[in-house]
């Protein structure tokens, strides 16, 4: 009898311990909670023209447009990531709020393109800037010419300065892409 009194004792200890609990208390804590980009759009304007601006979509993966760029040209280059939300997509504030965990890296193929990250881009508190506005001086440019952009997430270091001060592509050690997008360039 004792025995029975005991194990019902314990079984009634653990009803009210699990019963007082919230369902708030049995969910672990997402430790990096995000919403996932599914649309990026790069933005860029001819400095000499204001009126000549070029805008490419990436939706899910899939590009929409292409760049024409002029060789000897200069354009204010800036991107736009966005999370949708029911049937439309919005900017998302993420990358900024949490900009010392995220860098931005670019790499042409088959067009010389250099590219500076601008005074008035977002800047890491390591001293880095984001790479979310540049400025891309167009030195030439083949008919299959391509930049491909990725969004770093929590690289262990990161180098606006790659592969020069005057040509900052920007380098990452560590981390994963957020986002990893090719458009043409030429």
């Amino acid at each position: 009898m004792k025995k029975f009194i005991n194990i019902t004792l314990v079984i009634l200890a653990a009803f009210l311990v699990f019963s007082c609990r919230s369902d708030d208390d049995t969910v672990p804590e997402d430790v990096h909670e995000h919403d996932e980009i599914g649309k990026v759009v790069l933005t860029l304007t001819n400095k000499t023209d204001p009126a000549d601006v070029q805008t490419v979509s990436v939706i899910s993966g899939e590009v929409v447009g292409h760049l024409h760029l002029t060789v000897g040209g200069t354009y204010l280059a800036e991107l736009d990531f966005q999370i949708k939300h029911d049937d439309h997509y919005h900017s998302s504030d993420e990358i900024v709020e949490e900009k010392d965990h995220h860098f931005i890296t670019y790499n042409p193929a088959n067009a010389d393109i250099t590219v500076v990250r601008a005074a008035n881009d977002i800047v890491r508190t390591d001293g880095n800037k984001i790479g979310i506005k540049t400025e891309w001086t167009i030195n030439s440019t083949q008919p299959t010419g391509k930049m491909n952009i990725k969004l770093i997430h929590a690289p262990t270091s990161v180098n606006q300065n790659y592969p020069s001060a005057t040509n900052q592509l920007g380098q990452t050690q560590g981390g994963e892409s957020d986002v990893d997008i090719t458009v043409d360039a030429h």
